[in-house]
């Protein structure tokens, strides 16, 4: 690599850390105005999604900066694709949070729903993933990868659980269902930053290995396959 090339992509990856950081930090902001109920903690995640996007523009030129102008090949080449399709994958996370903000918004000015929901456990789960596969992204660390793929399933089963419990309330209180569904919706959010975050591993995994494992099952002693 040359020191030119190699000064690019430290730059390049310092950018791109500093946008999961960004999305970290909005996502845990967006959870806990849903949890607390607090519509202004909801308006500030909801403003910040403009300087997000701009950073994901920046990111994706950086990237494409560096495919023209140095060649790169083999784990360079593989590292600036997956940072392309893992910046993508951040974007969408943060679009995600400023959903979830939007759902906490309308329900901080409604009376709260009974239900024991376990938003705060999902969240969390979803969160580490996250976290994890960033840090994954970091250390270029496969098994830490491979287990993030691994906590996808149990996302989608707290997913399920939740709807559950809300297509049952939502029968017996009719008249409740509109925030029934921002609560749904919430909780559908929170399983796709799980997908997403599952995605920014695979990514991982393909540019230290060269592998594609998009489309292939977790092979876990303890993990039980849970597909829809």
């Amino acid at each position: 690599m040359t020191t030119h090339l190699q000064r690019e992509i430290e730059k390049l990856k310092k950018k791109t850390l500093f946008m999961g950081a960004e999305v970290e930090d909005s996502l845990r902001k967006a959870v806990d105005s849903l949890i607390m109920r607090n519509k202004a903690l909801a308006e500030q995640v909801i403003a910040s999604d403009e300087d997000m996007d701009q950073l994901e523009v920046e990111i994706e030129e950086e990237c494409l900066k560096i495919l023209a102008l140095h060649q790169p090949v083999a784990i360079d080449l593989r590292y600036v694709i997956a940072v392309l399709k893992i910046n993508n994958d951040l974007e969408r996370i943060g679009d995600l949070g400023v959903n979830i903000a939007e759902r906490a918004g309308y329900l901080a000015s409604h009376a709260p729903i009974d239900l024991p929901l376990d938003f705060r456990g999902m969240a969390e789960l979803a969160q580490l993933m996250v976290k994890r596969s960033l840090d994954a992204l970091v250390n270029t660390d496969t098994n830490l990868a491979r287990q993030v793929r691994a906590s996808d399933d149990e996302v989608d089963a707290m997913n399920r659980h939740m709807y559950t419990l809300l297509e049952d309330y939502i029968r017996d209180n009719p008249s409740r269902v509109t925030e029934a569904m921002h609560l749904l919706s919430a909780s559908r959010h929170l399983e796709r930053i799980a997908d997403q975050a599952t995605n920014i591993a695979e990514d991982v995994i393909y540019m230290v290995e060269g592998e594609i494992v998009r489309h292939q099952p977790e092979v876990f002693d303890d993990a039980t396959d849970n597909h829809d």
